[in-house]
């Protein structure tokens, strides 16, 4: 095969453990597109691709958040630099936070400050929610709840702890999420302890039966130019979190919720809307915007939908909308967190939701496997991201 010659062109990839930056890298250096693949933590998959060009250490931006924008900017300030592709919390709020600076130098394909603001405090979101006609489970700030007889989950009420949304963090500075709380019916938690744990007042949420739903697209000065949508079928852990297995579909309900939120926004650049249906009632409840790419993003490659490719074109000045050849149906798999699925199911026991059978499981999987032979990192074109991302799970990297 002949060797790659990457354009003078070029993109900052952050990069984590999860397969969007693997995907971003892939898509953009087989265009010839130079990847810069940035990166907080060592042995990243995206930094083992093929299609990587260049691998940049970045500080840690829970220790040192300042640090973390300055390294970013450095970067963006290289003349070859077109655009940035942020993945996880951090680097969407760096990036928005000093949108201005980074705006110098390269395009900037995310939200201001305060529409991101927005998207981070879910009481803000809810309100926006009702205000586009968009239904939502019942929320409250956790010192308001009184009647503990439902069954509620307890989550933080940001999408990420950083020092403007929160008192009492240092300034520059951010703290990794709690996981979310489940409370049993009429078992009253203890209050300040909740708080105390999660570093701020968390939110209370009516937990809602059903199944999870996202619509991901990506906007360009409030106008969607892409959109595609996704059903959560395997979760890390058997009764919902991370997707693992993610089939693409296509249903006009669930995108006219998505679209209307972030037009309600004013949205600029990639977001994903998670929404759980209502089992009872049908209904598309809101439950988060993730506002930049999301780590199900393969799924959406495998169905026909090139984002990074799209985020590419707008970052170079093409606007849309864009028409690709969407196909419903695909599926895909992201085969560590099939086996992190298949150990909850073996081992863990979580409120309200039944364990599914052992055999029935495997059973599900195997003949996915068979039917949906699309994965998230996996690659015969490029293996050694898929290499790397199991060597760190052996190795605790």
């Amino acid at each position: 095969m002949a060797a790659r010659t990457p354009s003078d062109d070029a993109i900052v990839v952050v990069s984590n453990q999860a397969p969007a930056s693997v995907n971003i890298v892939r898509s953009l250096g087989r265009r010839g597109v130079r990847t810069i693949a940035a990166a907080d933590r060592a042995h990243t998959p995206a930094v083992a691709s093929r299609y990587c060009d260049e691998a940049v250490e970045l500080p840690d931006p829970f220790a040192d958040m300042l640090a973390y924008r300055d390294a970013l900017l450095s970067l963006a300030e290289r003349p070859a630099v077109r655009t940035i592709a942020p993945v996880r919390e951090p680097d969407v709020y760096v990036l928005s936070q000093y949108r201005r600076r980074f705006g110098d130098h390269v395009a900037t394909l995310w939200p201001d400050a305060e529409t991101l603001a927005q998207a981070h405090d879910r009481i803000a979101l809810v309100d926006a929610a009702r205000a586009a006609g968009v239904a939502v489970p019942e929320t409250e700030l956790l010192t308001a709840v009184e009647a503990w007889d439902g069954r509620r989950i307890v989550k933080g009420r940001y999408g990420f702890l950083a020092d403007q949304y929160v008192d009492g963090l240092d300034a520059g500075t951010g703290q990794q999420m709690i996981n979310t709380q489940y409370i049993e019916p009429d078992s009253r938690p203890d209050v300040d302890a909740l708080v105390e744990r999660m570093g701020h007042e968390p939110i209370v949420q009516e937990y809602v039966e059903g199944t999870e739903y996202t619509i991901r697209a990506l906007y360009d000065d409030g106008e969607a130019v892409v959109s595609t949508q996704k059903a959560l079928r395997r979760g890390m852990k058997y009764p919902r979190g991370p997707s693992v297995y993610h089939e693409a579909v296509d249903i006009p309900a669930l995108e006219t919720a998505g679209l209307a939120i972030l037009d309600e926004l004013d949205w600029h650049g990639p977001a994903s809307v998670g929404f759980i249906r209502d089992a009872e009632t049908g209904t598309f409840k809101l439950l988060e915007i993730n506002p930049r790419f999301w780590a199900s993003l393969p799924c959406d490659m495998h169905a026909g939908v090139d984002y990074p490719h799209y985020y590419w074109e707008l970052a170079n000045g093409t606007s849309g909308p864009f028409e690709p050849p969407y196909r419903p149906g695909t599926a895909s798999h992201f085969l560590r967190g099939e086996v992190v699925h298949l150990h909850s199911v073996l081992t863990e026991e979580y409120p309200f939701v039944a364990r599914p059978s052992v055999p029935a499981t495997v059973a599900d999987m195997t003949r996915s496997l068979f039917t949906q032979p699309n994965f998230d990192v996996f690659s015969l074109d490029d293996p050694r991201p898929f290499v790397r991302d199991t060597l760190n799970t052996l190795l605790g990297n």
